[in-house]
């Protein structure tokens, strides 16, 4: 038996996504900013961060932690 709340004719305007939908969406949405907040972590890192140029300083080999003398 139909119910007399049910649209006997017309088109659907919104369709509600179920609940597998939902979660595909919830977790597509999670990955993104955590993604989206690394980039900008990494972007605003590397932009204040200071310039080291890497001929300037000394090189540490396995053996210049110990005293020379």
């Amino acid at each position: 038996m139909r119910s007399s709340f049910d649209s006997r004719s017309g088109f659907v305007l919104v369709r509600t996504p179920n609940y597998r939908h939902q979660q595909i969406r919830r977790r597509l949405l999670v990955i993104s900013a955590v993604l989206g907040l690394a980039l900008a972590s990494g972007l605003i890192g590397s932009m204040t961060g200071p310039r080291i140029d890497s001929h300037a300083h000394a090189s540490t080999g396995p053996f210049s932690y110990f005293p020379s003398e």
